[in-house]
């Protein structure tokens, strides 16, 4: 499910914002200060965000100096790229650019259209799908048939791993790979950080090092989309087994898998 934070001290604003993203489907977690912001994107309630949108006038805070804050803190780099779109009464365009610059994907001037925001959310993630995409044409080898010469190619024996999250097995004839007996619906490059992750499993990767680790021809511009790549692989192993927590998350450090 879509989850997103919601920064906001107007009750009125947030309860029609609520309401509006609710229908769509989204779950929602609001808060009305600024100094519970950064406490919660360091909890593991805030590993499955989408995007925050955040007022620049909190009563306890500002919302440009706490998007920079969240930009730059080295302990939630995982989310440091994370969606935010600003609400905003001030109409100066010096403050929208400001805004922009500080961090900000998109904002939104009061009085505003809930419609408006949740369709401005859209595009943010439609532009991302991109880039996703993108990565994906960057690894030379992303179809289902792995080239030999390549250092990142698929391992081309079958493999046996077991650790606490269970037993998986890849299979290179049909590049399948199973988790407790189920094969997993995967990209080509998601199945690459799986079993990167799955040859190393006492090591916390970071988001450059699964970049290098699956593409030939890595661009740290597009580091950020492991993060979308691990949400998708999670996805996957959480229709397995929901229960089983098998992708960890280090806070400014990277991803692991639960320990062997």
């Amino acid at each position: 499910m879509t989850h997103i934070l919601l920064v906001e001290d107007d009750p009125a604003i947030a309860m029609s914002l609520k309401v509006t993203c609710k229908r769509e489907g989204w779950q929602i977690t609001w808060l009305d200060n600024a100094s519970g912001v950064l406490p919660f994107l360091k909890s593991d309630q805030a590993q499955d965000l989408s995007a925050i949108i955040m007022d620049v006038g909190l009563p306890d805070g500002d919302g440009l100096s706490l998007c920079q804050q969240i930009r730059h803190t080295t302990d939630i780099d995982t989310l440091k790229d994370l969606p935010i779109v600003f609400l905003t009464a001030r109409s100066d365009e010096v403050d929208r650019i400001l805004g922009l610059e500080m961090g900000g994907d998109d904002y939104c001037a009061k009085p505003f259209s809930p419609r408006e925001l949740v369709a401005r959310l859209k595009a943010i993630w439609r532009r991302e799908q991109l880039l996703v995409q993108q990565a994906e044409t960057h690894t030379p080898h992303s179809s289902d048939k792995p080239d030999h010469t390549s250092s990142n190619q698929l391992p081309n024996q079958a493999l046996i791993f077991e650790n606490r999250a269970g037993v998986w097995h890849y299979q290179p004839l049909n590049y399948s790979l199973k988790w407790q007996h189920q094969k997993l619906e995967l990209s080509n490059t998601e199945r690459k950080i799986l079993l990167t992750l799955l040859q190393a499993p006492n090591q916390v990767f970071s988001r450059e090092q699964l970049l290098n680790a699956v593409s030939d021809y890595p661009d740290h511009r597009l580091a950020r989309t492991i993060d979308s790549h691990i949400k998708s692989i999670r996805k996957q192993l959480a229709s397995v087994d929901a229960s089983v927590d098998v992708i960890h998350t280090h806070r400014g450090l990277g991803y692991a898998l639960c320990p062997a």
